[in-house]
């Protein structure tokens, strides 16, 4: 009996040569499609990468840029400031000085106002005639009337510097506000432009596109910094004129005083020297006076010897004519001897008449000078007391020159020699 041979085959369909190479046709088709698709996103890949790449790299070195010029652009910016800062300080201390030199006229004004009213008063202490409204007393009270009048607008400078200094405190902290923005924007910004994508400390930001609520335009910021600069330097402008007109407000007052100073002493200088010409008239006066009235004491004198004199020619002469009365009978004649003592005795009693009319002309005229001699030296001691206070007036205000006008403490009496007024009064041998 034959052998059987037993075969395994799976259980499923088996394909037939021709589906086989239709299979593998299919597969190769899709092979091909799929490579030639893999290709070509190989290929798109490429290019993205290559744009992203260059996109990228592009943004950056432009962003780079941008930050670069932004950081130029403050930092000038900031250095714009910081000159503010600088000048803003300059003008404050020239201004403090400013100040403070106005508030010390201010109070040097004081001493020449004291020394003038006490100018005034002493002088206003003259006795008699010299107590009169001269130029002196004039200059002086024109002195007095122009260092007042300084008074006010000085203090007003003072209070409008102060004022303005106060302003530059504000403009200066406004700038300085600025000025450490715009620090503490440099730092952020170069910060920034160093950040790379290589650097540490670089992450996700949960909202890196938000913008802030106080974020403003790029002209805004141009037209703010612009506006605080031009405020600055206005400012500084105003407050530079403002220095100039109290400095030439203080000089004019300045000059001002001193010039009338000049013209006051000037004015009592020559009144002493009008007071002291006057004096010495009137030394001379008094002089001549109390040599005149010796004079005529002397002379009164001799016209009492001569009155006297006269009385006993009168006695002998009617004695004469009284004995010759008694002559006897006809010797009892007028003869001539009788006519000539009659007209002896007549001329005698006229001369007697005349000889005390005339003492009593001579002892009223002496007894009118010793009042005028009693008036001219009282006025000589007023002259001298008016003199003495012009003098005291004098070296009372040398206290208020200062520097090249500082004046000599003899200068008065410097000047009083130079004029050799001493000469005008001829002393005798």
């Amino acid at each position: 009996m034959a052998e059987s041979m037993t075969i395994y085959e799976k259980p499923t369909s088996h394909l037939s040569p021709q589906d086989w190479y239709a299979k593998q046709w299919e597969l190769q088709q899709s092979m091909n499609s799929l490579i030639s698709d893999a290709v070509e996103v190989r290929n798109t890949a490429r290019t993205l990468r290559n744009e992203t790449k260059i996109r990228t790299e592009w943004d950056t070195f432009m962003n780079n840029s941008r930050l670069e010029d932004r950081v130029k652009e403050i930092s000038q910016w900031k250095d714009v400031f910081e000159t503010l800062l600088n000048d803003l300080a300059v003008e404050k201390n020239l201004l403090r000085e400013a100040r403070s030199e106005a508030e010390n006229d201010l109070e040097n004004i004081q001493h020449p106002l004291q020394v003038t009213a006490q100018c005034i008063s002493m002088r206003d202490c003259r006795r008699g005639t010299e107590l009169t409204y001269d130029e002196a007393d004039t200059e002086l009270k024109k002195e007095l009337r122009v260092i007042e009048s300084m008074r006010k607008p000085l203090t007003e400078k003072v209070q409008a510097a102060w004022e303005k200094l106060n302003k530059l405190e504000e403009v200066t902290f406004q700038v300085n506000l600025e000025f450490e923005d715009k620090r503490d924007a440099l730092e952020i910004d170069k910060d920034n432009a160093n950040l790379n994508r290589n650097s540490a400390g670089i992450s996700y930001k949960p909202n890196a596109l938000r913008i802030p609520k106080n974020a403003h335009t790029y002209e805004s910021w141009i037209e703010h910094c612009r506006c605080i600069k031009s405020l600055a330097e206005s400012e500084m402008s105003d407050t530079h004129n403002f220095r100039d007109m109290m400095n030439v407000m203080r000089k004019r007052a300045r000059n001002d005083i001193e010039a009338q100073q000049d013209a006051t002493d000037f004015a009592l200088r020559k009144r002493i020297y009008q007071t002291q010409k006057a004096k010495n008239d009137m030394d001379w006066e008094t002089k001549t006076t109390e040599q005149e009235m010796e004079l005529l004491l002397k002379e009164i004198r001799r016209l009492e010897d001569a009155l006297r004199h006269k009385t006993d020619a009168v006695k002998c002469a009617e004695t004469r004519l009284e004995n010759r009365t008694y002559r006897p009978g006809y010797e009892l004649c007028r003869d001539e001897a009788e006519f000539g003592l009659r007209d002896e005795v007549l001329q005698l009693r006229q001369t007697k008449e005349e000889l005390k009319a005339k003492i009593d002309c001579a002892k009223a005229t002496y007894n009118a000078l010793e009042p005028l001699l009693i008036r001219i030296k009282r006025n000589l001691d007023d002259k001298q007391h008016s003199m003495t206070t012009d003098v005291m007036c004098l070296d009372m205000r040398s206290t208020i020159k200062t520097g090249d006008r500082a004046r000599l403490s003899n200068e008065t009496d410097r000047n009083i020699a130079l004029t050799h007024l001493e000469n005008e009064i001829p002393f005798e041998s």
